[in-house]
């Protein structure tokens, strides 16, 4: 698997570097959206959005079925069990420290897809709201 990824990997990297493969967004697209809060959006709606994407056309059978499990390793391994821990670290502080302010700030990463540290959050009973850029807190 991790040959397939790595070799998926390089092939989509000289894809790009030729200009046969692009990506659908632009870097701007996705700093508008997340400063307007958007996170619901197109660009930010897909739990793989921040891992290599292997899933294709092109591939045979048994390449489909290899991909698709890197997929969901990835999937389960670096979103949904990363942003249950920090979801759950957050929680922990707020109990531990009931009478303290806190300020937590997390990179776009953690508010893509579903079981994002929002999610987490509210799933405990926490109430979440987006700071907007630009709005006093």
């Amino acid at each position: 698997q991790v040959v397939f990824a790595l070799n998926q990997t390089l092939l989509q990297q000289e894809s790009l570097r030729a200009g046969s493969f692009q990506i659908p967004y632009t870097t701007e697209d996705l700093i508008k959206h997340y400063n307007c809060g958007d996170l619901s959006s197109i660009i930010f709606n897909h739990d793989t959005s921040q891992v290599p994407n292997f899933i294709n056309a092109t591939l045979l059978a048994h390449e489909r079925i290899t991909a698709q499990e890197i997929d969901s390793y990835f999937r389960q391994e670096l979103i949904y069990k990363r942003n249950e821990r920090m979801g759950r670290r957050v929680k922990d502080l707020l109990e531990e420290y009931p009478d303290k302010s806190f300020f937590f700030a997390f990179g776009a990463g953690h508010f893509m897809g579903n079981s994002t540290v929002i999610d987490v959050l509210r799933r405990a009973g926490y109430e979440v709201e987006h700071t907007p850029a630009g709005q006093a807190i």
